[in-house]
């Protein structure tokens, strides 16, 4: 049977149809003839999610999203169509969470629960929400930001009129005298230690001296007879006490005078006529002394 040109152009625009289906289909993520198993996932909101969104767990990509339901009559409840790799098992407690990067590509990934024996069936239906990213994050902190900004506007206002004063000028001023005194004095204190160094070894010489007589000096110490040092002493000490008793004693002559009233008074009567007469002595010594050339005149 011999094809005509029509049929041939028939064959040729149905196989291309084909292939633009096909080539949409995979561009959308979904792959025909496969064996995926579907999961429902029932979400509030599902900005930046769409039909053919990519589905990733732990970073890999396991799926796609095949369909979008949204119920008019509940706004709230928005059930998705998940197609996951057969060969994944979901444990219950996962969630489908929707992010979006930087560049505003929206992805759906799946937390998976902690029981992983504890598994949903095929079919099941998951709670979905939606991540809070860098730029959600960064949106919440804009309420925060605008109530800092009268308190930045006052603050830099404080800072202008700070700087403006001149006695911040004369405190950087005095701030560098500070500065080149301790330079100065870090440079003196430099010295100083320099000349420490070198007068060290003669220091250490001198005390190394001082030592050494201190060790002679103990050394002569050691070699003094102690007990016959203290014998002499204890001797020393009772010749003082026995004199000391025989002054306290009436006999002899110191004990007498010291005890005996009459004997001083005598000697006192003594002295006092023996300095009368040295006074006569002095005013008349012709009464005690004659001296004649021609021999002894009788009166």
């Amino acid at each position: 049977m011999k094809l005509t040109n029509e049929v041939k152009i028939g064959l040729v625009a149905i196989a291309g149809i084909v292939l633009l289906f096909i080539g949409l289909e995979y561009l959308k993520g979904s792959t025909l003839f496969s064996n995926d198993d579907h999961y429902y996932a029932r979400f509030n909101d599902v900005s930046g999610m769409s039909v053919s969104s990519p589905i990733y767990a732990n970073g890999y990509r396991v799926g796609v999203v095949e369909a979008i339901d949204y119920d008019f009559s509940r706004p709230d409840n928005i059930v998705a169509t998940i197609s996951l790799d057969q060969r994944l098992r979901l444990p219950r407690g996962t969630r489908a969470e929707i992010s979006s990067d930087l560049l505003g590509n929206v992805k759906l990934e799946l937390k998976m629960g902690e029981n992983p024996l504890d598994r949903l069936a095929i079919g099941d239906t998951i709670i979905g929400g939606v991540q809070q990213g860098m730029m959600g994050k960064a949106a919440k902190m804009v309420p925060q930001i605008e109530q800092m900004l009268p308190k930045l506007d006052s603050i830099l206002s404080s800072v202008n009129t700070l700087l403006a004063n001149p006695a911040l000028a004369n405190s950087v001023q005095n701030v560098e005298g500070i500065t080149a005194n301790l330079n100065k004095t870090t440079n003196e204190l430099r010295q100083l230690s320099v000349s420490l160094n070198s007068q060290l070894p003669q220091m250490l010489t001198k005390a190394d001296g001082v030592l050494t007589n201190t060790e002679g000096l103990t050394r002569q110490l050691n070699e003094i007879n102690v007990a016959s040092t203290m014998n002499k002493v204890d001797q020393t000490l009772a010749n003082v006490q026995q004199m000391t008793k025989s002054l306290n004693s009436k006999e002899g002559t110191l004990g007498l005078l010291l005890h005996d009233p009459q004997l001083y008074y005598n000697l006192s009567a003594t002295m006092g006529d023996a300095d009368k007469l040295l006074i006569d002595l002095r005013e008349h010594p012709k009464r005690y002394v004659h001296f004649s050339i021609f021999g002894k005149k009788d009166k």
